[in-house]
């Protein structure tokens, strides 16, 4: 009684330990019984299952095998030889001609079945009991234990991919670990993720032991077990968090129609009420803006604007430009652009530091945006350019200066080498004629 108690325990132990089922545990066992009753009382040809009993700890073994249509061998090899060769010609063979071997560990042919019993048709699992023995040899415990930890790990690792694939898009709370290169391993209980560096905030450090929100960009199954990609950098934190910190998210009566960000700098989300007498901006803002602070202070202190979404594009373009003052919209349909004219004062404040405020404007509208003053009709910056497009307009400027021929630069440098000496001698000259002498005494 008392062992059957110590098994039972065990395996309850290591359902809370690995967060398995207990019907994963006992089939762990039962393989790896099945694999120690084969090393060690096993015949080539059979197909050894093993049923156990984790309330008395008692086992049942079986040979298995499935009842299959009669053939000549020797003429199913020539066939499978014929099929072979059409496979290597790059022959297509259809599906239900394909020919199946037959396996003498988990088939059995009518003809034998029948022989066994008479009412077995094709189709049939037969299932013969075989002796259980009463200990297995060193060997056969040694093996059966591998057994056990391999179907263990197999198991807790399809159980984490099978739990974090279904969070995917979803926000979770890890603690740093530790640091493997450039990324960093983060713990998040039952399992660890991973935090490649194109996911990380440049300016935001991490230390170990650190706990923070991350982004569960994928899950996939890897060399080593499943995969969890975590990220700091992804917008949709930025909705998450918000979900999080704002019941009327949550609820959906508000809801955030989209996200521009550049991570660790600053954000710009559009927002929208579902129902009436419900303000969108003020319910993320919070009482005294206690709501959007926290998101701030989970992103490090990254700036967050917060626009009305409307389905007026000229509005929804004013909104995304504040706090800016817009005096009028000129828009395009057709690509999608649209001509912003603002007050001389004004103009830095639309563009934004380095052209971020606009930038993020043009990638919450999905507007192309070019800003004028009042003051100059002309076309004053693209306020939506890239780093790399303007980094590219630099390196076109500087291709369409004509290049100095290296005679022309040593000539230009010779002629104001003899201005220079021939300034020199003048003043030199003026200095002798003004210089007067002292009468000696």
């Amino acid at each position: 009684m008392a062992k059957q108690n110590d098994i039972s325990n065990a395996i309850k132990l290591i359902c809370d330990e690995k967060n398995l089922s207990v019907d994963a545990v006992v089939g762990a066992i039962e393989a790896a019984l099945a694999a120690a009753y084969r090393k060690e009382f096993g015949d080539k040809n059979q197909n050894v299952k093993v049923v156990f009993n984790a309330d008395n700890a008692q086992t049942a073994v079986f040979d298995v095998k499935t009842v299959v249509e009669d053939v000549d061998l020797e003429q199913q090899e020539k066939q499978l030889e014929e099929q072979r060769e059409k496979r290597e010609a790059g022959e297509e063979i259809p599906e239900e001609e394909l020919i199946r071997k037959f396996n003498p560990r988990t088939d059995i042919m009518l003809s034998e079945a029948l022989e066994l019993r008479d009412d077995y048709k094709i189709g049939d699992v037969i299932e013969t009991k075989l002796e259980v023995p009463e200990e297995y040899g060193r060997m056969a415990a040694q093996t059966a234990k591998q057994v056990i930890v391999q179907r263990l790990r197999e198991a807790e690792r399809d159980h984490i991919f099978n739990d974090y694939k279904d969070k995917e898009g979803e926000l979770v709370l890890g603690t740093i670990q530790r640091k493997e290169g450039r990324r960093f391993i983060v713990d998040m209980g039952q399992a660890t993720g991973i935090l490649p560096p194109e996911e990380q905030i440049r300016i935001e450090g991490y230390n170990i032991g650190t706990r923070l929100n991350f982004f569960i960009v994928k899950v996939h199954m890897g060399n080593k077990g499943p995969e969890i990609i975590l990220s700091r950098t992804h917008p949709e934190i930025v909705r998450e968090l918000f979900a999080t910190e704002v019941p009327e998210i949550a609820a959906g009566t508000v809801e955030i129609k989209s996200i521009a960000r550049e991570a660790g700098s600053r954000s710009k989300i559009a927002v929208i009420a579902t129902e009436d007498n419900i303000d969108p901006v003020g319910s993320c803002v919070g009482q005294k803006g206690s709501r959007v602070q926290t998101v701030i202070n989970e992103l490090g202190g990254e700036k967050i604007d917060i626009i009305e979404w409307s389905e007026d594009v000229k509005t929804f373009i004013s909104n995304a430009l504040s706090p800016a003052n817009i005096i009028g919209i000129e828009t395009n349909e057709e690509n999608q652009s649209a001509f912003v004219k603002v007050e001389d004062d004004q103009l830095s404040l639309a563009i934004g530091k380095s052209g971020q405020n606009a930038r993020l404007a043009a990638k919450l509208t999905g507007w192309k945006i070019d800003i004028i003053s009042n003051s100059n009709p002309k076309k004053d910056t693209k306020t939506n350019d890239t780093e790399e497009e303007v980094k590219d307009e630099i390196k076109e400027d500087k291709e369409e200066k004509p290049k100095a021929k290296k005679g022309t630069k040593k000539k230009e440098d010779k002629e104001e080498k003899q201005v220079g000496d021939e300034k020199k001698e003048v003043k030199k000259e003026s200095k002798k004629k003004t210089t007067v002498k002292k009468p000696k005494k």
